[in-house]
């Protein structure tokens, strides 16, 4: 593995992790104003509702599925489904859900970029960040076919060794990647990015989105009126 490798897949996720935490929590304290998803539905709804509940229906169970799949060690499901069984129900659920945020992405991107009204009021990082999603759904559902070659779960196994490793702080992470092609490389590396530039962008209100479901378990609001 060369220099630039154990940069990429074994420094920069670090790098990534760290802006991405403390870029969040710094924007939080010090820039609360500017901590939302800046909506364009005044300016026009065509396309928004469509596109926005195809994009968030898909890239929330994309999200959950990588958290899970990459991150549960093979212990844990093995007694219960075997790895190459796991890599076809990645395949197939991953594949569905990637095709839904696709569309309602490229959707999104369209309207953004064509629309004259909102194309004025966006923000670079706004066009950056659609871009780079767009780009990241391409490359998943380009891993489909690649991973249909390997139908005994090796290059699922590989992958989440890799991240397990790292998120653990464990060293040999960059071994895990030898042979693995560009298309997976490549996945990983814009997925980090995306990690990077969160706080920098729109995308911080997903936090306020998970923090949401506390109100689940909050305490009663006592209203008394007046006299």
């Amino acid at each position: 593995m060369s220099y630039s490798q154990y940069f990429l897949f074994g420094i920069y996720p670090y790098i990534a992790l760290a802006i991405f935490l403390l870029g969040s929590l710094v924007r939080f304290d010090r820039e609360q104003y500017t901590w939302k998803s800046d909506s364009s539905q005044l300016l026009r709804s065509g396309q928004l509702r469509l596109g926005s509940n195809l994009f968030h229906i898909g890239v929330l169970f994309l999200f959950f599925g990588h958290f899970v799949g990459m991150l549960t060690p093979h212990f844990v499901y093995e007694p219960f489904i075997s790895s190459g069984a796991k890599q076809i129900l990645a395949m197939v659920s991953g594949g569905t859900a990637g095709v839904l945020a696709f569309i309602g992405l490229s959707l999104l991107l369209h309207r953004r970029l064509t629309e004259p009204r909102i194309r004025a009021t966006s923000k670079p990082s706004d066009v950056l960040i659609l871009l780079l999603l767009w780009l990241q759904l391409a490359l998943g559902l380009a891993t489909i076919p690649l991973s249909a070659q390997h139908l005994d779960g090796s290059m699922m196994l590989r992958l989440a060794e890799w991240a397990q490793h790292i998120v653990t702080f464990r060293s040999g992470a960059v071994e895990m990647l030898a042979g693995t092609g560009w298309v997976f490389k490549t996945h990983l590396f814009l997925g980090m990015t995306i990690f990077l530039v969160f706080p920098f962008t729109r995308l911080v209100h997903v936090w306020s989105g998970f923090a949401a479901t506390t109100y689940a378990a909050r305490a009663w609001q006592l209203v008394r009126p007046r006299g």
